[in-house]
């Protein structure tokens, strides 16, 4: 079977043109993990490191040619069974294709060494996301939430990320952003879903949320309103909690397409939840950070989908015959496969350069704030990349999805 990452020539050769070695050097903390005995390996060297992101992603490339793109087809056919506790079942080759990938290791790839992950750049998630997307589509929403850990690592404090985020990373557990409601999709300021305190200090949950993609995963970071008196998006706070009897699929969506991913209707009944950061910045900043990588994931899915279909006209232009030989050879359909070609490879362009640009602004943000030797003229010219990292990730970003 074919690697869908060795058989793409435009991936090798983008793959093989920026410039890996500065982002691994930065990504890699200059390398001090290799001989600090945080994790059982961690590259030495620039050349190490991107030798080591090729081989994840020749890994995954096979992985998404020899088993995930054979299933697809059954799995979309066939979907997700939701059971009578309330509970979730998923197709038998999904959980297969789940399984493959953590028997290889690739279900914590930007989380850091210490959480058992590969610690990965952004850009390598994203070439890996398109893979994957290419392969099936909907899988792609099962391997492409681990953005989910992410911001439990960015956010949460060290307790929840000690007892979740090691889990993520040996795919023991798939997560949710269980975000919108029936009355609040787009406007998510409009979310009513309760978050009640007791006097002990314990969170619960209560209410509706739908449209929720995997919302039968283990791990569910939930948006709700933690401040009654407060109407807006501050009275938002941002919880994270696990699946239990507390919390139960009522409904999975009839949809047109990507049937693999089940997209979930759940009710919460006084389901323990934990907070995530502070309260009341649920909304206005971890749901949009989380947003904002979710963006990209979504330009990448697309970029899966709009590559396994170019592959498939130019296959039927080659093997449809009419007028003595394949249709390839008429001028108007040569540049209509053409043009596919020069617009998937546009398209490829930007969304890995958006990427890369994302890994700048985040690892530049990370060094400012752990950073303790910075001295004075290093700390002005950081906050000034900042500035400018900023302003071209917010027009990257929405141009590429």
């Amino acid at each position: 079977m074919a690697n869908f990452f060795t058989d793409n020539a435009d991936i090798q050769f983008l793959f093989n043109h920026i410039d890996l070695a500065e982002l691994a050097r930065i990504q890699e903390d200059e390398f001090v993990h290799a001989d600090d005995g945080a994790c059982d390996y961690a590259p030495a060297d620039e050349a190490d490191t991107v030798d080591n992101y090729r081989r994840i992603l020749e890994i995954v490339g096979q992985v998404a040619g020899d088993m995930i793109a054979p299933n697809a087809e059954q799995v979309d056919a066939e979907g997700n069974t939701l059971n009578q506790d309330g509970t979730v079942t998923l197709h038998p080759l999904v959980q297969k294709n789940l399984d493959r990938l953590t028997q290889a290791d690739m279900m914590g790839f930007t989380l850091p060494y210490k959480y058992g992950g590969l610690n990965c750049p952004n850009l390598i998630y994203t070439m890996a996301t398109e893979i994957i997307s290419r392969a099936d589509c909907s899988f792609m929403n099962m391997f492409g939430l681990q953005g989910i850990a992410e911001t439990v690592n960015a956010f949460a404090c060290e307790e929840i990320k000690d007892e979740v985020l090691p889990r993520f990373a040996r795919g023991e557990v798939t997560g949710a952003m269980v975000l919108t409601e029936p009355d609040a999709g787009s406007d998510l300021q409009a979310v009513r879903l309760r978050a009640t305190q007791d006097e002990q200090g314990n969170w619960c949950l209560n209410g509706v949320k739908r449209f929720i993609t995997n919302g039968c995963g283990e791990i569910l970071l939930t948006l709700a309103r933690s401040e009654p008196d407060i109407a807006d998006g501050r009275g938002l706070s941002l919880f994270i909690s696990e699946r239990s009897e507390k919390v139960k699929v009522r409904h999975l969506e009839s949809k047109l397409g990507i049937h693999g991913s089940p997209t979930c209707e759940l009710v919460y009944t006084d389901t323990p939840a934990k907070l995530v950061g502070e309260r009341q910045r649920g909304l206005i900043t971890y749901v949009l950070a989380l947003m904002n990588g979710a963006r990209v994931g979504i330009a990448s899915q697309s970029l899966g989908v709009a590559e396994a279909a170019y592959r498939l006209a130019r296959t039927y232009a080659h093997t449809r015959c009419q007028f003595g030989g394949p249709i390839k050879r008429l001028p108007a359909v040569a540049e209509m496969v053409t043009d596919m070609a020069i617009h998937v490879e546009a398209a490829r362009a930007l969304t890995y350069e958006t990427s890369r640009v994302c890994d700048h602004e985040r690892n530049n943000l990370r060094i400012m704030e752990w950073s303790k030797d910075i001295d004075k003229d290093e700390k002005k010219r950081r906050k000034q990349l900042a500035r400018s990292l900023k302003r071209l990730n917010a027009m990257l970003t929405p141009m590429s999805k």
